[in-house]
């Protein structure tokens, strides 16, 4: 419930839940920038990071290397500016 409301909640909260995929998304969802703060395995999610530059294109920078060029993800940060 909190990460709906702040995204930022996953900086201070336990490992665990960077891990959670449902959480992670909907802290991202809420504030793309979020993604720094997800374990990293979940940055080399489409999914995680799609909804991460839909909220905010500038969270492509946390994204993994093996997604910061794929054509779907650009198209979204593209839009944005």
């Amino acid at each position: 419930m909190a990460v709906k409301n702040n995204g930022y909640v996953l900086l201070s909260a336990d490992k665990s839940f960077r891990k959670d995929k449902k959480i992670v998304l909907e802290a991202v969802k809420e504030n793309g920038a979020a993604l720094l703060y997800v374990d990293e395995s979940l940055k080399k999610d489409k999914k995680i990071v799609l909804e991460a530059v839909k909220s905010n294109g500038g969270a492509l920078e946390y994204a993994d290397e093996s997604l910061k060029n794929d054509p779907d993800i650009l198209a979204i940060v593209n839009k944005q500016k």
